[in-house]
């Protein structure tokens, strides 16, 4: 199992656009990536789904688990998604 641990670079979290852009970008991939809180009292949810996605309530600066079960295509998915997180999705232009 692959896994990434990231914080949160977005000063709102991840609602509304955040989560928007981090979603459609899970969904361009062809593995199956989940979400979970670090310290794992909210999630796994699929991280394609943008309500499950919002649902988890994660802040700015919150460090949260990616996974896939994918090896070989969850490594490269998941450093994207990564670094797309880590980013501040509010302020920089996507």
């Amino acid at each position: 199992m692959a896994e990434r641990r990231v914080k949160i670079g977005s000063s709102v979290g991840l609602h509304a656009r955040p989560a928007k852009l981090f979603c459609t970008a899970a969904q361009q991939r062809s593995v199956k990536i989940q979400i979970a809180t670090a310290d794992g009292t909210r999630g796994p949810v699929d991280a394609a789904s943008i309500l499950s996605v919002m649902g988890l309530g994660v802040q700015s600066g919150e460090e949260v688990v990616l996974t896939s079960t994918d090896d070989a295509d969850g490594e490269s998915a998941l450093d994207a998604l990564a670094e797309l997180l880590a980013q501040d999705l509010d302020a920089t232009p996507v």
